[in-house]
């Protein structure tokens, strides 16, 4: 049941899908702006995307995990996994599969609507305007360091502004995010804390914003083969 875990984790996590969102909005502009306004502003743009493709990873403190990620409006999202190999995530914003082909085996959820960030608000619900609200809402927002931009990492290249959000009431599913937003406003990484101190990071690369994306990209139906457990993460009227 190790396994489940892991994969529960990461269901839960995925609510804050929300990376590679482009805002081509002038630097020198928004180093002028607060750490509240400048994230109120890429809240506006969110209200344009309405699909986006990205080459995503996930990783925790002892595992990692890539894919592709598809996501639309409202709260549809499906992951294609390339590690674990053949493992898919899917949710219409009702219902949460995730098919796991190494132990023949399908985990469904029921999803209820919640206010709080962290639960099953919708697995893609940060990726929209009403989304980030719930950041703007339920966390407090700051600049990590400054409105300049800092490495990536340690010896990267790569030049972003970074974000600090912490959680306003310990119901949240996180106690603290730090965004960092690319040179061209695209979210490059989320990093999450969760409640219990467990660390998760996202990092979405190669996005295409607003490539149309049939609805049925997020029909899926396992293996009638496979072993179901249903409601994994939690009673649907808990």
């Amino acid at each position: 049941m190790l396994v489940f875990k892991k994969i529960a984790i990461l269901a839960t996590a995925l609510v804050f899908v929300s990376g590679g969102l482009s805002f081509a909005q002038d630097q020198d502009e928004e180093q002028l702006l607060t750490a509240t306004q400048f994230f109120d502003r890429m809240a506006e743009e969110y209200g344009s995307i309405h699909d986006y493709v990205a080459e995503v990873s996930i990783k925790s403190e002892d595992d990692e995990m890539t894919g592709t990620l598809y996501y639309a409006e409202p709260d549809k999202i499906r992951i294609n996994f390339t590690k674990p190999e053949g493992q898919i995530l899917v949710s219409d914003g009702e219902m949460l599969k995730i098919h796991i082909p190494q132990y023949n085996v399908t985990l469904q959820q029921e999803l209820r609507r919640q206010n709080t960030v962290g639960g099953a608000e919708g697995m893609a619900g940060l990726a929209s305007e009403r989304g980030l609200s719930l950041l703007r809402r339920n966390y407090s927002i700051a600049y990590q360091q400054s409105p300049s931009p800092v490495q990536l990492d340690d010896n990267s290249e790569e030049m972003v502004t970074k974000l600090r959000l912490n959680w306003r009431s310990p119901n949240e599913g996180y106690r603290q995010l730090v965004i960092s937003v690319d040179e061209d406003y695209r979210i490059r990484r989320i990093v999450g804390v969760t409640a219990n101190y467990r660390e998760i990071t996202f990092d979405f690369r190669d996005v295409r914003v607003n490539d149309n994306i049939p609805s049925s990209r997020f029909d899926y139906e396992p293996p009638s083969s496979a072993n179901r457990y249903h409601n994994f993460l939690f009673d649907r009227e808990g």
